[in-house]
């Protein structure tokens, strides 16, 4: 293990401190005292701020963390004898210990498989038609991730299939964006292209993987979908007394247009990675760097000697193999040190 403490955190954007523009409107937010529970200027600010960046008069809600905005959202979609789609590789089925169904009170998550981590419609119809009797759960609720837990993209069209698919058969859709910003920067859209007009009826929009301390903000374009949310969130202890810290950081992101500088550079440092990497022998692409992931095979050899030498990275999430995630703070130097360690675990000049 390395003595120093130089940083080699590329195991997911979660590892990333707040950037500059939150830092200040959090300390803007601290200057005074205001109101609580989410009655003070601060979150009214920052939720017509996002109505403004969605051209949409959206209901908006804010949680601490992305299970609890996941988990309540979905909540308010269906009932508990009802069922969601999602891909057997999405973080509601993988990596948030049934809390979709333990809010639910019960609803099941049912899977379906697709390439490069992203739901069909045709997957979707078949999970709504293999059974229609009352001991089945009745599939209410479609889960996208955009981008997905594999770093890829649903782009528009594909999108407006799905909203087809689901007005097929009377299903509501619901995007968990832990890396939305990333996937408008990717695509060059903006918000409003991406969610309420290609048919998403609530979006979870990530702010803690794009420089935030903490807080994911839950924006329902269908806002019967959002009555008594407020009752739901406090029952499930997501009302934070001093909400305005949670609110304000995200006045910096989105008064600044950090949001997306911050996914951009997050997006270009991972495709800097993904191009030093391609080629080398005994790395093999996954999938397409389409946002701000890298996954790549290497040889268990080579896997356990970058982790003695402190780099941090994950082989579980996705398909297996290695992920690396850039963040709005990832710098050249970083990866430009990582692929030296690569190539000399490889043996490649």
């Amino acid at each position: 293990m390395r003595s120093d403490c130089t940083p080699r955190f590329l195991a997911s954007d979660n590892t990333s401190g707040i950037c500059p523009e939150a830092l200040e409107s959090l300390l803007e937010a601290n200057r005074c005292d205001d109101l609580a529970y989410g009655n003070d200027t601060w979150t009214d600010k920052v939720a017509d701020r996002f109505r403004e960046l969605f051209d949409y008069d959206c209901e908006v809600f804010f949680v601490f963390n992305g299970t609890a905005a996941n988990s309540l959202a979905l909540a308010a979609m269906g009932r508990s004898y009802h069922s969601v789609i999602c891909h057997e590789l999405a973080h509601i089925e993988t990596d948030e210990c049934g809390g979709p169904e333990f809010f639910s009170n019960g609803a099941k998550l049912l899977t379906s498989s697709g390439d490069h981590g992203k739901l069909t419609p045709e997957g979707i119809e078949q999970l709504v038609i293999k059974r229609s009797d009352i001991h089945y759960p009745k599939p209410r609720v479609v889960s996208l991730t955009q981008a997905t837990e594999v770093g890829t993209l649903y782009d528009r069209e594909e999108l407006l299939a799905i909203r087809a698919m689901a007005d097929k058969y009377d299903l509501r859709v619901h995007m968990d964006g832990a890396r939305f910003a990333n996937a408008c920067a990717a695509l060059e859209l903006a918000p409003a292209e991406l969610t309420w007009q290609v048919g998403v009826d609530a979006l979870c929009f990530s702010g803690t993987k794009n420089g935030l301390a903490m807080g994911e903000a839950i924006l329902f374009f269908n806002r019967d979908l959002a009555e008594d949310f407020a009752w739901r969130c406090k029952q499930a202890g997501q009302l934070a007394s001093k909400m305005r810290f949670i609110a304000a950081p995200w006045l910096g992101l989105l008064e600044s247009g950090a949001w997306l500088r911050n996914a951009e550079h997050a997006n270009a440092m991972a495709r800097y990675l993904a191009k030093g990497l391609a080629g080398l022998p005994g790395v093999e692409t996954m999938f397409p760097t389409q946002a701000n992931s890298v996954f790549v095979s290497l040889p268990t050899m080579a896997v356990e000697w970058l982790r003695d030498r402190g780099w941090t990275f994950y082989t579980f999430i996705g398909a297996g193999g290695v992920r690396f995630v850039c963040s709005w703070n990832t710098t050249t130097e970083l990866l430009d040190a990582l692929i030296a360690d690569v190539k000399a675990v490889l043996g490649a000049s």
